[in-house]
């Protein structure tokens, strides 16, 4: 990231209790008030957080505090809900990351942004871009989300954010997430269009600004934070800055990568209405957790055909999570979606449940999207391009 040391924050990181897993790291956020929107919780959902963690340090994964490893670094939870709804984000617009890190921003925005947005970062650091690359084609192939939506994949461009060519276009939204100071503000602004929202930590207060006017802002102060400031450009005597050239705002999209979209969205109407939000992985830790699922196998029966339903909601903006009801209601639904968040099909006779050698089998979920694709008359070249070449 375009930040010279670790990130601390003040009342923020740790204003949460650790989640067992991505979903409860979630549900905290919510109860706090830090994730106020469904857009917002979809996308955090969708993404685990672990995955843009070392293997050896995923454990620290659902704290509420920020990470870093070398030049690899996360803000703390609470600070990407913070930021994530001060944006206001929705499709189709423009957003400009700067020290775009990791990427796990960039992708959770992109799930909002769909297909037709722009999703740019700029990172200081070479091996840092090659990373967020690495992970991002881990969630592209193997991310059980992806299917639920239209993706807007980020593009990152490595220099530092400072050196912007003059003649790049503005955006729609812009996040800076190093500290910057009032002298770099007018620089940060000119990057956002007017009706744009700019979301940056200015002089020790996370601070949210729309440009209201050509000449017209409005400034709000969220919260009190401490970032590591901006790694100011070197340059040597009498040389000149290089500038960094953004990628174009808006490309001539292919007719065959139109297609791909429009195909996709009619096939999710077709096999899919719309459907709840999903509140838990299929794969799971914790002891509260085991402890749940020891109460339950001995009266669990699992079906030999599933239907894999958290995939094929249509897409991120429909609002399908209102939750009421009791304990014991809570808890049931707590018992579905730990076999899977599956919806179970055929005879209730014929469900049994099957072991080997002591584990419990079942057969894979199905993705719905994924079937209708494969058995369309076409050459499997084109299937594969209509899947975005995932393997699951």
């Amino acid at each position: 990231m375009c930040m010279g040391g670790n990130e601390k924050t003040v009342k923020m990181g740790g204003a949460v209790s650790a989640g067992e897993d991505n979903d409860e790291l979630i549900d905290n956020l919510k109860q706090a008030q830090y994730i106020r929107s469904d857009l917002v919780e979809q996308a955090f959902r969708a993404i685990d957080r672990a995955d843009y963690y070392l293997e050896e340090f995923r454990d620290s994964a659902y704290k509420d505090l920020a990470w870093r490893h070398g030049n690899i670094h996360l803000s703390a939870p609470c600070i990407y809900s913070e930021v994530m709804e001060a944006l206001d984000l929705q499709p189709g617009l423009s957003f400009l990351n700067l020290g775009s890190g990791t990427g796990y921003l960039s992708t959770m925005v992109g799930l909002i942004l769909g297909p037709f947005g722009v999703n740019h970062g700029v990172e200081l650091h070479q091996d840092v871009i090659e990373y967020a690359y690495q992970k991002l084609e881990f969630f592209i192939k193997t991310s059980d989300s992806f299917d639920r939506f239209e993706f807007c994949e980020p593009c990152f461009v490595i220099g530092n954010c400072l050196e912007i060519a003059p003649e790049s276009g503005q955006y729609d939204r812009v996040y800076c997430g190093a500290g910057v100071q009032r002298e770099q503000e007018d620089y940060m602004k000119n990057l956002l269009k007017v009706g744009g929202i700019l979301v940056l930590p200015l002089e020790e207060k996370l601070t949210k600004i729309t440009r209201t006017g050509y000449n017209s802002w409005e400034t709000k102060k969220i919260i009190a934070v401490s970032f590591a400031p901006l790694v100011l450009p070197k340059h040597r005597d009498n040389s000149k800055s290089k500038a960094v050239p953004l990628p174009t705002m808006f490309e001539v999209r292919t007719l065959q990568d139109l297609a791909r979209i429009s195909i996709r969205l009619t096939l999710k109407k077709t096999v899919a209405g719309p459907g709840p939000l999903p509140r838990r992985r299929l794969a799971h830790s914790g002891e509260r957790f085991r402890r749940r699922r020891a109460q339950h196998r001995g009266s669990t029966l699992l079906s030999n055909r599933y239907v894999f339903m958290s995939r094929l909601i249509p897409g991120p903006m429909d609002n399908n999570n209102n939750r009421s009801g009791t304990d014991t209601e809570e808890e049931q639904e707590d018992e579905e979606v730990e076999e899977g968040n599956c919806r179970v099909l055929g005879d209730p006779e014929e469900e049994e449940e099957r072991r080997e050698g002591g584990a419990l089998l079942h057969e894979a979920p199905v993705n719905l999207l994924r079937e209708r694709i494969l058995g369309l008359p076409l050459p499997e070249p084109l299937k594969m391009y209509l899947l975005h070449y995932r393997e699951k």
